[in-house]
């Protein structure tokens, strides 16, 4: 991991060695990018890669002051890779200083010590984007004129905070490619790490370039409180096993967020995107409202729904057979195979339900007598 101090240094450029000092590698090539800010010569080539490009000032009705929007172009590459470098920076960071330190006070298996790594990621991101998420929407309109997420498509233009948004979304998932090598995931747990990696670099990418920020905007934030629940609850779990309540509250907002989702995508692509007056296709004005389009993105959406429907469904099914399995394991064996009985001296006793006399005229007894 980078910023470690290693007591053996491993052989320079090999797979040990880049991956405890990759974040200081990483760290090197963005400070390159930022000391060409210093340089006339080459200052102009190092602001395309740490500002955001393509804005535009537009006179608004409503505004006194001439506002700057943005729009997206092929420049966005190169603040997207920047970003992506700081990511990758902060991931560091937070592995080394917190994450890390966590994990020797707990001990955890190897198992566990991965998915807490993960947890611990990915739940300080999806803090982060659910927070900003919300300062932008209250400068909306969304809660109070919903049709706002159709209205005057195409949404060419967007507002820095946007942009910046979602320039930072795509560097975040992309970073965390690299970073399947970088923290030595194991070989079973990455197809199910590219798998939702690759989910949300095509449909934040896709909203980005469709012209449909708005809506993607308004899906990612309820879907980061509801990821936010969940990666809160399995630290918690890792902590103390008999933490669980957060997983049941986690279940049920998983449940309303997709049918929130569904639902908006319904109603933006069925039936707002359909109405609106300018309807074609246009790469020039980032036009994408044709019905071919319109239905391909709603396919996307609510099969990519249905698939975390399905892996939840699935989810919950293992646990309920985990714990009616634990519940008869341990009601086995508390229960026991048959009843013991008391000795009743006055009586004979008995042991194992064979009774015993004490009659000295029985044969056994008589043997016994005699023989003392």
């Amino acid at each position: 991991m980078g910023f470690r101090k290693k007591n053996k240094s491993p052989p320079v450029l090999s797979h040990e060695f880049v991956i405890q000092n990759h974040a200081d590698m990483v760290s090197c090539v963005a400070m390159i990018i930022l000391l060409g800010l210093m340089f006339e010569v080459t200052a102009k080539f190092a602001i395309m890669f740490i500002t955001v490009q393509y804005n535009v000032t537009q006179n608004l009705e409503e505004a006194i002051e001439p506002v700057n929007l943005y729009q997206y172009g092929p420049k966005d590459i190169a603040t997207v890779f920047f970003y992506l470098l700081i990511a990758v920076i902060l991931h560091a960071l937070i592995q080394e200083y917190i994450l890390d330190k966590m994990n020797r006070r707990l001990h955890l298996s190897k198992t566990k010590h991965s998915k807490f790594n993960e947890s611990g990621q990915l739940a300080a991101f999806y803090l982060f984007s659910f927070i900003w998420g919300c300062s932008i929407l209250t400068a909306e309109e969304f809660a109070t004129n919903p049709t706002f997420l159709w209205e005057g498509y195409p949404h060419s233009h967007m507002v820095f905070q946007v942009k910046f948004f979602y320039i930072c979304q795509i560097a975040y998932w992309l970073h965390a490619l690299p970073e399947l090598y970088f923290q030595k995931v194991r070989k079973e747990d990455i197809p199910r790490q590219l798998y939702y990696i690759c989910l949300y670099v095509f449909h934040i990418t896709g909203a980005y370039i469709l012209n449909l920020h708005r809506l993607g905007l308004v899906l990612l934030v309820p879907h980061s409180l509801v990821e936010l629940l969940f990666h809160a609850s399995r630290l918690f779990y890792f902590s103390d096993e008999n933490k669980q309540k957060g997983f049941t509250l986690w279940a049920l907002l998983f449940v309303i967020a997709r049918l929130l989702t569904l639902t908006l995508s319904v109603l933006t692509f069925g039936f707002g995107l359909p109405r609106v007056q300018n309807q074609g296709f246009s790469l020039a004005e980032g036009n994408f409202n044709v019905l071919t389009v319109r239905m391909t993105c709603l396919a996307a959406i609510c099969l990519t729904q249905a698939w975390m429907m399905w892996k939840f469904i699935n989810f919950q099914l293992k646990k309920w057979r985990e714990h009616s399995q634990s519940q008869a394991t341990k009601k086995k064996a508390v229960s026991p195979k048959s009843k013991p009985h008391k000795k009743d001296p006055t009586r004979g006793g008995s042991a194992n339900g064979v009774l015993k006399s004490d009659d000295k005229t029985s044969p056994r007894a008589r043997k016994t007598f005699k023989s003392k």
